[in-house]
């Protein structure tokens, strides 16, 4: 009797081997994610694309990961080879607002649930997404504006370096700062032009601000850290000194711009945190969990001017 107990609890333990060596029970299903970024355009998408993969190795989570370079054909291809693939979960950073109905109609349809990270859509039907997450880029232009317009107490020549044309950031931190600036009178932006989110650009086109404005430039603003990190070389080309003959605000809050800051380089950077991998795939685990997920959801963020700068620069992540 005793033998044939062993026996069988020798086979039991041999079966249970086998079927977990076969995936059949016992080892959960490995969540498998789409992500396709932007590019890597700035420190801050650097920094973004580092906490979305290092997060998801942290999980155990397996991440098909995508450079879009910054063209939205290259993202919509990537969507679709995530959905071919079958993945569980699609996410992604869009580079331009428009022009995603299709795709993410071919997401629905194959029910892979999609969040939208950092940047929005422009899209009525809002059942395309289960959830956007990021800052609230609006309120990033406003708290530029009400920065600028007090320390210029109300009077300024502004030049604007504006983000990718037809992204959301741009779009957004564009209409808050101008949400702002409208309500003083002698505070006019005099040249606005995109550089692109990159230092390169930001500096070609700081250029071309200076040979046509000069000294009537009273002030910077910069849709991006990188942007104003370029546009400060630009200005010391020219012969003027950037954060006192040319005052500079700018949006990130990345290492490069604390670094301008304590140089007395930059005037004031707004926040907008990067790292946003923890909270995309708390919200991955949550819908393979069938929990329910809000529509929009807001990253806490601050501002920090010239002052602070010193103090904070220890405790950046980014």
């Amino acid at each position: 009797m005793k033998r044939g107990k062993l026996y069988f609890a020798v086979a039991t333990v041999c079966c249970l081997v086998i079927l977990l060596s076969l995936g059949v029970v016992g080892a959960a299903k490995k969540i498998v994610v789409g992500f396709s970024q932007v590019g890597a355009e700035s420190a801050w998408r650097t920094a973004n694309t580092e906490s979305i993969i290092s997060e998801a190795k942290k999980r155990g989570i397996e991440l098909k990961f995508s450079d879009a370079q910054q063209k939205q054909e290259n993202q919509i291809k990537a969507i679709r080879s995530f959905i071919a693939q079958k993945v569980d979960v699609i996410g992604f950073s869009p580079v331009v607002e428009t022009g995603w109905e299709p795709v993410l109609r071919e997401a629905k349809r194959a029910k892979i649930p999609v969040i939208l990270s950092d940047r929005a859509v422009d899209s009525k039907d809002t059942s395309l997404w289960v959830t956007f997450m990021g800052s609230d880029f609006v309120e990033e232009g406003r708290r530029a504006g009400k920065w600028l317009a007090e320390k210029m107490k109300g009077k300024a020549n502004i030049v604007e370096l504006q983000g990718t044309v037809g992204s959301a950031p741009a779009i957004d931190r564009k209409e808050g700062f101008e949400e702002i600036i409208k309500s003083y009178p002698n505070m006019k932006v005099i040249k606005s032009q995109s550089g692109d989110f990159t230092r390169s650009k930001g500096k070609e086109v700081m250029e071309a601000f200076l040979k046509a404005e000069g000294k009537n430039i009273d002030a910077l603003f910069a849709h991006n850290d990188d942007m104003a990190i370029g546009a400060i070389q630009a200005i010391e080309e020219y012969g003027l000194k950037p954060g006192k003959d040319i005052i500079i605000v700018s949006i990130d809050a990345v290492r490069g711009a604390f670094e301008a800051m304590i140089e007395g380089k930059l005037n004031c950077t707004v926040e907008c945190s990067p790292l946003l991998g923890p909270q995309f795939f708390d919200a991955v685990e949550a819908i393979m969990a069938k929990k329910p997920l809000p529509k929009r959801i807001v990253t806490k963020e601050g501002i920090f001017p010239q002052e602070v700068a010193k103090e904070v620069l220890p405790t950046r992540k980014y």
